[in-house]
C-alpha cells in the first residue's frame, strides 16, 4: 500500500481510538500490519539517526532528559513521549507527529524501549546511539530471568552503530563492554561517597563482590542531597540542582548527560547543565498534579527494586498515601514481587485499589502497615482518597495501567498535561 494512504488510514484510526478512549498502540498495530517498513522507512530519514534507551528503570524520565538536552542545542527531536515500548508503540507516536506526506519534522529519534522490544525494534533499524541504564528483576513472567534480560541488552549493543553508553555501576550493562562492538564505548558512574545508595541488582539479594578495577566513567554523580547534586564531567565538579524526583533519575541524568556529549561533542557543558537543571519529572514518574489546592505525586512501580527506591525518594511524611496495583499485561501479570519490598518505611497507607488491591493489602498487613480503606474500583478510590484528605498533599505508587487510568479520572477534576 503507498505510504500516503499508510499515513491517511493510520491517522484516522488513532483519531477514533482518542474518541474512545483507546489504547495509544491501536492506530500503530493497524499500520504495522497494512506496512511492515513504515517504522523503518520513516526513522531512516533522520540525519542524526536514532536513539535507543532501554534497561529495567528509568527509560522514561532518562528519555525525557535526553530529548531537553538535544533540544536545548537546537535540535528537533521526536519520541515516544507515553512511553510505549514497542515498535508500533513508536509506529503510533510517528503518526501523531508526521504529516499525511509522511514529513517528519525532526532530525534525531530518541526512543525509549523496554529490553525485550528493543530488540524487536533493532530488527527493524539499527540505533545509531544506546544508552543501558540498568538490568534488574522486573515482570519475570514476561522477560525471563535476569541474564536472560542481559543478553537481550548484548543483541541491541551488537547493533548499535555509533556511541554505546554504560552504566559501569551494573555489572551486568558493564560486562556488554567485553562484545564485539563496533561503536564506541562510554560510560556514567558513580563515585565512593554515593555507591551504596544504589545498589544493583546482585547486591540487593547477595553481599557485594569486589569487581576490582572499574572503567573511567566521563560523568560521575559524586554526591547527592536531593535535590542538590554534584557530577563531575571529565574529572571537573558542577554543582547541580535538579527538578527530577528519586535518586535513581538522579544518578540517570549522568547516563542523559553522557549519552547527549556523544552524540554532540561540542555541546557547550554549561549549556547542557542549565537545560538538565530544568527538566521536570516526566509523565507518572514522580509528577505533581494540584489538587484542590494540593499536590498529587503520582510514582510508577513495576519491581521490586524501583519500588524500594521509590519508598526511599519519597519520604512518607506530610503526605497522604495511596497504592494502585493492577496486572494488566502492560504491569506484568506476576504479582509476587510485591513480596520482595519492604513496606515499614509507610506509617500508614490512606487507600489501596486496582484489581489486586486485595492482595496489595495483605502484602501491607504482613508488614503491620495499618490501611484505612481498600477500594478496588480505582475511580471510586481515587475520588474517597482525595475526600478524605482534603488540605493534605498526596502522593499514589501506582503501576502502569493504575495510572494511566488514574490520570484520565484526575483530568476530569483538574489540569493534566495530555501526552498522545
Amino acid at each position: 500500500m503507498p505510504q500516503p494512504f499508510v499515513i491517511i488510514f493510520g491517522k484516522a484510526v488513532r483519531s477514533v481510538a482518542r474518541l474512545r478512549g483507546g489504547g495509544s498502540a491501536l492506530p500503530g498495530l493497524f499500520v504495522e500490519r497494512i506496512s511492515p517498513t513504515f517504522v523503518a522507512d520513516t526513522l531512516s530519514q533522520l540525519p542524526k539517526g536514532v536513539v535507543v534507551i532501554t534497561g529495567t528503570n528509568g527509560k522514561t524520565t532518562t528519555t525525557k532528559m535526553v530529548t531537553s538536552l538535544l533540544e536545548s542545542q537546537g535540535l528537533r527531536v521526536f519520541t515516544n513521549r507515553t512511553g510505549s515500548n514497542f515498535v508500533r508503540g513508536v509506529a503510533a507516536a510517528l503518526l501523531g507527529e508526521m504529516n499525511t506526506k509522511g514529513k517528519l519534522a525532526a532530525d534525531i529519534a530518541i526512543l525509549e524501549l523496554d529490553e525485550a522490544h528493543a530488540v524487536k525494534f533493532t530488527d527493524v533499524i539499527a540505533p545509531t546511539h544506546s544508552l543501558f541504564l540498568n538490568v534488574m528483576r522486573d515482570q519475570l513472567d514476561r522477560f525471563g530471568e535476569i541474564d536472560a534480560t542481559a543478553r537481550l541488552l548484548e543483541k541491541v549493543a551488537l547493533t548499535t552503530t555509533e556511541n554505546v553508553v554504560l552504566n559501569r555501576e551494573d555489572n551486568r550493562v558493564r560486562n556488554i563492554a567485553e562484545k564485539d562492538l563496533s561503536a564506541k564505548v562510554h560510560y556514567f558512574g558513580l563515585g565512593k561517597d554515593v555507591r551504596a545508595h544504589f545498589p544493583n541488582d546482585d547486591e540487593l539479594h547477595h553481599a557485594p563482590k569486589d569487581t576490582g578495577a572499574l572503567p573511567d566513567a566521563e560523568v560521575v554523580l559524586s554526591s547527592l542531597a536531593q535535590p542538590h547534586a554534584t557530577l563531575l564531567v571529565d574529572g571537573k565538579k558542577h554543582d547541580v540542582t535538579l527538578k527530577v524526583a528519586g535518586a535513581y533519575n538522579i544518578y540517570n541524568a549522568a547516563g542523559a548527560l553522557t549519552l547527549v556529549r556523544a552524540i554532540l561533542p561540542d555541546a557547550p557543558l554549561d549549556k547542557l547543565l542549565t537545560a538538565l537543571e530544568g527538566v521536570t519529572p516526566a509523565f507518572g514518574r514522580g509528577e505533581s498534579i494540584m489538587v484542590a489546592g494540593q499536590p498529587l505525586e503520582l510514582v510508577l512501580v513495576k519491581n521490586p527494586s524501583g519500588f524500594r527506591l521509590g519508598l526511599s525518594s519519597f519520604p512518607p511524611e506530610g503526605y497522604a498515601t495511596m497504592i494502585a496495583i493492577n496486572d494488566n499485561y502492560a504491569d506484568g501479570r506476576d504479582m509476587s514481587w510485591l513480596w520482595d519490598v519492604n513496606f515499614t518505611s509507610l506509617p500508614k497507607v490512606d487507600e489501596v485499589s486496582g484489581i489486586r488491591a486485595y492482595d496489595m493489602a495483605l502484602r501491607l498487613q504482613y508488614d503491620e502497615v495499618p490501611v484505612s480503606n481498600i477500594e478496588p474500583e480505582l475511580p471510586r478510590a481515587l475520588r474517597h482518597f482525595i475526600q478524605q484528605a482534603p488540605n493534605s498533599p498526596k502522593r499514589i505508587y501506582c503501576t502502569y495501567t493504575a495510572m494511566i487510568t488514574l490520570r484520565k479520572e484526575l483530568a476530569k477534576i483538574t489540569d493534566v498535561e495530555e501526552v498522545s
